[in-house]
């Protein structure tokens, strides 16, 4: 009987340590030393990603005043310059604004068009209609017609009989200007460069057609004077120039 307890007591001690072995062994999935940090502390913070410029968006440093690469991170993408398809009746040259939308398409052959991101005007000063790009000009000086004037006294110094504003990166005409004009006289209406990424899209300006100015560098560039242009008028309210 002594014997056979004897025996007992040793089973059960060498159960014992194997019990605690074991326990010892599975330990070793989980990591005991003090000097370890939780997981949940080493995982990396994340860190804010720049948008990458591309090319077409990089700065123009040789320009009469260096103008800035876009902050492409304040214009969304579908508001880039890109050529997609486009049918339409209009020749090519036309140029199509597309206010609803927020987009200008300068009409190319074989069913292509050249598509940029625009600004457009606020209800109430907002245009549309058929009309011709009288002419161009880089770095236009601003002169903010007498009706503008009368609304802002602030731009009085700017002012028509004052001479305008002249050119430059803080001129609202940015780099480049192409003057609209119906039946041989000037519409007030432009399109033109702008500074502002954050307005591309928007309906923010005094019935202007505002672009990035790399934009309105690359549509100058292409556009020759006399070109049709064809503004589709917004649901929500336009005025028209033409009937």
């Amino acid at each position: 009987m002594k014997d056979k307890k004897q025996n007992m007591t040793q089973l059960l001690s060498r159960r014992n340590f194997l019990i605690g072995a074991s326990a010892i062994t599975l330990s070793g999935c989980v990591s005991t030393n003090p000097n370890m940090r939780p997981a949940a502390d080493v995982t990396p913070t994340k860190t804010a990603v720049k948008a990458e410029v591309p090319p077409m968006y990089e700065a123009l440093p040789y320009e009469d005043f260096p103008i800035p690469a876009v902050d492409v991170s304040k214009v969304p993408q579908k508001y880039w310059r890109t050529e997609v398809d486009y049918f339409t009746d209009e020749k090519p040259g036309t140029v199509i604004v597309d206010t609803p939308n927020k987009y200008l398409y300068h009409v190319l052959k074989n069913g292509r068009a050249m598509r940029y991101g625009i600004g457009v005007g606020r209800d109430g000063y907002a245009w549309s209609g058929h009309a011709i790009i009288a002419y161009k000009r880089k770095w236009p000086r601003w002169t903010p017609p007498d009706e503008m004037v009368a609304r802002q006294p602030a731009l009085e110094p700017y002012s028509i009989k004052n001479g305008g504003m002249g050119p430059g990166l803080k001129n609202p005409l940015g780099s480049r200007a192409l003057y609209i004009h119906k039946d041989g006289r000037d519409t007030i209406y432009r399109i033109h460069g702008s500074p502002e990424a954050w307005t591309i899209g928007k309906a923010v300006s005094s019935g202007c057609i505002r672009m990035l100015n790399q934009d309105v560098i690359h549509l100058y560039d292409n556009v020759r004077d006399g070109s049709k242009i064809v503004v589709i008028p917004d649901p929500k309210g336009s005025l028209a120039i033409t009937a």
